[in-house]
């Protein structure tokens, strides 16, 4: 049969399936993951053989390994348990990329499968590389040190999400032993607690700004400004009387406007 993908196309494809003949798919998800999966029968039952992410694998590459496989299945020798004994061990990208694409279907927005997917790009990107089975408790603080105390809340994402990357290698029977990302009884001996880092304020702003500041916020569609505008609202014990009712006329009906100085420590 001849091979129906092009190293373009397995580029650009859209999410679906693509077959490439021989049992060789391309995947790619509703998030934009890209992996290669082998589909073949082992004794009466349907099974389905990693062979990595697009993004790392070639399709020269995923072809021959997708030969290799189906070497062995015409040999009576079971791919997947084969790769394994012989330590055919994927990189923690790769792993990571697959764990994604899983847990895609219960993320809350198309915002959150991003975020998921540039942290773990971003501030994990000395591990993409890494066989799974390698990386050690040294690898994971390299990767959170540099962010701990800076970006405390992203930090602590990127640990979540490496402990569930290096969790389902472990299920999957690419690793064993403890899991280097974990943090109760392991990480929280050598990090301090996220509770504990230094947040820091931000300058408070002159309450004679406030107005142009909320005619600014109303100009915006996200939650958070409108969240913003209220936090400035009337009812902080800091608080200082201000005409806003330009702006904010309903507010203007239940009294003097109070607005708060420590608006810029929201």
């Amino acid at each position: 049969m001849a091979s129906k993908l092009t190293a373009r196309k397995v580029e650009t494809a859209k999410p679906g399936k693509y077959s490439d003949g021989g049992n060789l798919y391309l995947i790619v998800s509703e998030t934009g993951a890209r992996k290669w999966v082998l589909r073949f029968t082992w004794r009466g039952r349907a099974k389905e053989m990693g062979l990595g992410s697009a993004t790392s694998v070639p399709l020269a590459d995923a072809r021959e390994k997708a030969a290799s496989a189906r070497r062995m299945i015409a040999q009576g020798l079971n791919p997947i348990v084969e790769r394994k004994r012989d330590g055919d061990i994927p990189s923690f990208g790769e792993m990571a990329d697959d764990v994604r694409e899983a847990l895609s279907a219960g993320f809350r927005n198309d915002k959150h499968k991003a975020q998921w997917k540039s942290t773990l790009e971003t501030y994990a990107a000395a591990l993409r590389a890494k066989p799974v089975d390698t990386i050690t408790t040294d690898d994971v603080l390299a990767v959170l040190k540099p962010i701990w105390s800076t970006k405390a809340e992203t930090a602590s994402r990127v640990r979540g999400r490496i402990e569930k990357v290096l969790d389902a290698a472990k299920a999957k029977g690419f690793r064993h032993g403890e899991n280097p990302a974990r943090w109760r009884g392991h990480l929280d001996h050598l990090l301090p607690k996220p509770s504990k880092l230094a947040r820091g304020h931000h300058p408070a702003m002159p309450y004679e700004e406030v107005a142009t500041f909320i005619a600014d916020l109303r100009q915006r569609e996200a939650m958070a400004a409108l969240t913003l505008e209220l936090r400035a609202g009337p009812g902080c014990l800091d608080s200082a009387p201000l005409d806003l009712s330009g702006f904010l006329p309903g507010y203007a009906e239940r009294g003097a406007l109070r607005f708060c100085r420590c608006v810029g420590r929201a």
